[in-house]
C-alpha cells in the first residue's frame, strides 16, 4: 500500500503519495516562508532540462527562507516506477523533496496546473501569490526569480 498524504495550504489541497517510502513534510514545514511547489514529469525536457535545476538553485540561494516542493505529476505519458524517479532525481542533483501526486494527478487538477513544469508560489500565509507554467529562462524563471526577490527578506 503506498504512502499518502493530504494537507490544506491555502483554498487547494495537496494529495501526495510517498516515493518509496520517504517521509512528508510537516504542515508547520509550510509555515512562516514562502513555498515554491514544482510540478514536473520525468518525460519532460523543459523539467529536466530547466526547471528541476533552477529549483535547485531556489533551495541553495534562498536556505531558510523559502521551502521548495517537487510533486511528479503524471497527466499524460508513461508511467515511472518510484526508483525510475529517484534515480533520475538523483542524477539531476535534486536539493528538495519530491513527491508522487495522488490519483489521477489530483494537485495537478487542483491547482489548474496547464502542463509540465509548473510552478505555484505561496506566500507564508498559503495564498497562492504566482501560478506560471514553463521554463523558458527570460519568461517563466525570470518571473518567478522577480517576484521571489521581492517576497524574501534580504540577506
Amino acid at each position: 500500500m503506498t504512502d499518502t498524504y493530504t494537507a490544506n495550504l491555502g483554498s487547494s489541497p495537496l494529495h501526495l503519495e510517498s516515493i518509496d517510502g520517504q517521509p512528508f513534510p510537516k504542515l508547520e514545514d509550510f509555515q512562516g516562508k514562502p513555498l515554491l511547489i514544482l510540478f514536473f514529469y520525468l518525460g519532460c525536457p523543459g523539467c529536466k532540462g530547466r526547471a528541476i535545476p533552477f529549483a535547485n538553485r531556489m533551495v541553495v540561494e534562498h536556505r531558510d527562507k523559502l521551502t521548495v516542493l517537487g510533486i511528479h505529476s503524471n497527466f499524460e505519458g508513461p508511467e515511472y516506477s518510484d526508483s525510475e524517479i529517484i534515480k533520475e532525481m538523483e542524477a539531476l542533483h535534486s536539493r528538495f523533496p519530491f513527491y508522487r501526486d495522488a490519483g489521477l494527478a489530483t494537485t495537478f487538477h487542483n491547482y489548474q496546473a496547464a502542463g509540465t513544469p509548473h510552478w505555484i508560489l505561496l506566500h507564508s500565509a498559503g495564498k497562492v501569490v504566482q501560478s506560471i507554467f514553463g521554463s523558458e529562462p527570460n519568461r517563466a524563471l525570470l518571473r518567478l526569480d522577480y517576484q521571489l526577490k521581492e517576497m524574501l527578506p534580504a540577506g
